[in-house]
């Protein structure tokens, strides 16, 4: 039972929520919906529900018009961000209030209830009350009263978001199991890359309320179409530099070369990677991603870069510096372990050009480091 979005444009007040939107999720797929805060994901879900009704195009079910069918007749249950559970029931109660909606046989409920509570953990929990749980168990007895009803398409807008980190990291793990166990279709909004990588199945990535790419998660993260993409996939952002490529075939990057502060950015040779040989003379974007900034050279091509740490920043087991670099652009390096650096440090950071993915005056990708030797030695 595919569901399909077919151009659909969504306007409120003269301003574009979604804009001229193709999409289609095939029967037991898991989808994700990735952008930043008001790109859209909110009101595609809202128009898959049909809580809302396109101002252009159509929205299909196994082939027919459903555009202007109201949610109560289509086959859909959504997740909130919020814990939306009744308070007064037990957990029990609340999984099986749709069930008792629809007018379903006690038996019938409590093997479904069953089923959908050791799914989710909650059959130790099933007489308490919402308020007597933890916020991961609030939020697992909201997706299992979604699942349990068998619903065709199941919405989650950015469930995991008001929970701790290790609740989140919890549910991040079981959710592609619980998907893979149910037939349904699963579209799941978020503003983390992270996430998206984890649940696998097929990314579509938002930007203003356009989708810029929709395809394989992996494929998505690995050769984003173009560099709002590659930004959109990237956490951190993605980091960029001015590359330019020779009559002569000779790639540079223009970067300050001296470590004094001053020193004027100049066109710096490297040796490139023979992907770029296809490239026609001309100004190109390197972009690269921030755990591919590092502190020594990774091979004989590096390329060194000086400039000044701006913040420091300790994540666990890992480090994150934003460094202003003598040749004026602000970048973000991520890097393993503890380096404890203080704004106003001078450092050297290193760029490997295997790593560069390059986007032509278009802001296309036109050469990635993706290839069978990239991925069997792990770049991403």
């Amino acid at each position: 039972m595919p569901i399909e979005l077919q151009n659909v444009s969504y306007r409120v007040g003269g301003a574009d929520h979604v804009s001229k939107v193709s999409l289609t999720f095939g029967e037991g797929t898991v989808n994700v919906l990735l952008g930043p805060t008001l790109a859209g994901k909110t009101s595609l879900m809202r128009l898959l529900a049909g809580l809302e009704q396109p101002t252009e195009g159509r929205v299909l079910v196994n082939g027919r018009d459903v555009t202007g069918q109201s949610v109560r007749r289509r086959s859909v249950a959504m997740v909130y961000q919020q814990f939306i559970n009744y308070p007064a029931f037990s957990v029990y109660d609340n999984i099986a209030a749709p069930l008792r909606t629809k007018g379903l046989k006690k038996p019938e409920i409590d093997r479904r209830v069953t089923e959908a509570a050791k799914l989710l953990k909650l059959d130790a929990v099933l007489q308490k009350t919402p308020l007597q749980l933890s916020g991961g168990q609030q939020q697992r007895t909201a997706i299992a009263r979604a699942i349990v009803k068998d619903a065709e398409l199941v919405l989650l807008d950015e469930p995991l978001a008001n929970l701790d980190y290790k609740l989140r990291e919890e549910l991040r793990v079981e959710l592609p199991k619980i998907f893979e166990k149910t037939g349904s279709i699963f579209v799941y909004a978020t503003t983390e890359p992270s996430e998206a990588l984890l649940l696998g199945g097929r990314t579509a990535t938002l930007h203003e309320g356009r989708v810029t790419q929709f395809a394989e998660t992996m494929d998505v993260y690995r050769r984003p179409l173009d560099r709002i993409t590659a930004q959109t996939m990237s956490d951190p952002p993605m980091n960029f530099a001015t590359m330019y490529v020779a009559d002569s075939g000779r790639v540079g990057l223009r970067i300050a070369t001296e470590p004094n502060g001053g020193a004027a950015a100049e066109l710096v040779p490297f040796e490139a990677p023979a992907e770029f040989a296809k490239l026609a003379p001309g100004r190109y974007i390197a972009g690269f991603r921030a755990h591919h900034v590092s502190l020594k050279p990774t091979s004989a091509a590096s390329i060194p870069v000086f400039g000044e740490v701006a913040v420091s920043e300790l994540s666990g087991s890992d480090s994150f510096l934003h460094i202003d670099t003598d040749g004026g652009e602000r970048w973000i390096a991520l890097l393993a372990g503890i380096h404890e650096h203080v704004p106003g440090d001078r450092i050297s950071i290193h760029l490997d050009p295997a790593r560069f993915y390059v986007f032509d005056a278009d802001d296309r990708l036109v050469a990635s480091p993706v290839s069978k030797a990239a991925v069997s030695a792990g770049w991403n």
